[in-house]
């Protein structure tokens, strides 16, 4: 118990450091006068397009439970995945809430083993879509870039993704793997990865959803920029939209990194050092990842009040059974 109060700690005052140098970095009211002076129809715009985001994941998982055979109303899905949003800003890394939304369909479902393992799947099939949309712009935009950083980077969480593929996917490297695992003290960790390595591999055999799960995915990955454009477009900044593709997917899975809360504080020193290279200026980048924040923040209170109005009614259906199929 120590030992976890002392990482949220650690967590929040990771955060706390990095924003506290980052605002030294910037003249405050400048900053703030960016924002103040942004394009308001187009901040309206970026929102909802970034409300779209959330939209199209919902819709991912829903069909991964539906593969996994666990009917569900779309209402609790969202209300899961709202209370996942609202975690999301609390807890480490922007996968903190993954974790709300398992536990909270796992008791409701009594299903945690199917339902680990399509958390996990969405937010691998997200990553997939995320590695895509970098390789494919990279690849595009290089003669726009031609920066080392920025290739290795991209470099680096491909070769992240080969390494997770290959664990998960490949019986052969699993077993080696998984003897690491063999030590007196890790027991449950060794039995979860057991546990999720079978679950996810009932999955093969909907090739057509996987298919179709990864073409929502790499949609998904396109709209992110998209809204940041959006954002940058508001503040005044007009580069081309090439460098979007390229950094916000690094961004994305820089802030998946487990050592500040919610992403805070990681997102905008990724934004700052990347949108640098594109020659955009310390106090509007930060503005702009600011603002990218702040529509998080918007969202998450929504999913909060969502989670919140909806105790009851999730109390009343854990005293229920779920309608979840056999496996065929």
């Amino acid at each position: 118990m120590a030992k976890k109060i002392f990482s949220i700690f650690l967590r929040v005052g990771i955060s706390i450091v990095l924003l506290v140098f980052l605002f030294r970095q910037v003249d405050e009211k400048v900053l703030f006068g960016i924002i103040r002076n942004a394009n308001k129809p187009l901040l309206v715009a970026a929102f909802l397009i970034f409300g779209l985001i959330y939209l199209l994941c919902i819709w991912r998982w829903k069909m991964l439970l539906e593969a996994a055979q666990i009917k569900l109303p779309l209402k609790r899905i969202v209300i899961s995945f709202a209370g996942g949003i609202f975690f999301n800003m609390f807890l480490p890394s922007t996968i903190g809430g993954d974790f709300v939304r398992s536990v909270d369909l796992a008791a409701h479902t009594k299903k945690p083993r199917q339902i680990v393992a399509t958390v996990f799947l969405d937010r691998l099939s997200g990553y997939i879509g995320l590695v895509i949309v970098a390789l494919l712009a990279l690849l595009f935009g290089w003669k726009l870039l031609q920066d080392r950083s920025t290739l290795f980077s991209v470099i680096l969480i491909t070769a992240l993704l080969i390494a997770i593929l290959f664990f998960f996917f490949n019986s052969f490297v699993f077993s080696k793997v998984n003897k690491f695992f063999e030590s007196p003290g890790s027991g449950k960790i060794k039995e979860a990865i057991g546990n999720l390595h079978e679950e996810i591999h009932h999955f093969k055999n909907h090739k057509r959803l996987i298919i179709d799960n990864l073409v929502l995915s790499f949609f998904i990955q396109i709209v992110s920029p998209v809204t940041f454009y959006t954002i940058a477009l508001s503040l005044g900044i007009k580069i081309n939209i090439t460098y979007f593709f390229i950094f916000l997917p690094i961004i994305g899975a820089i802030t998946l990194l487990p050592i500040s809360i919610g992403g805070l504080g990681l997102r905008d020193a990724a934004t700052i050092f990347f949108f640098a290279k594109a020659g955009v200026g310390k106090d509007l980048a930060f503005a702009m990842s600011l603002m990218s924040f702040l529509f998080l923040l918007l969202y998450a209170a929504l999913g909060g009040l969502i989670y919140v109005l909806t105790v009851h009614h999730r109390r009343l259906q854990s005293d229920q059974p779920s309608a979840v199929c056999p496996r065929s």
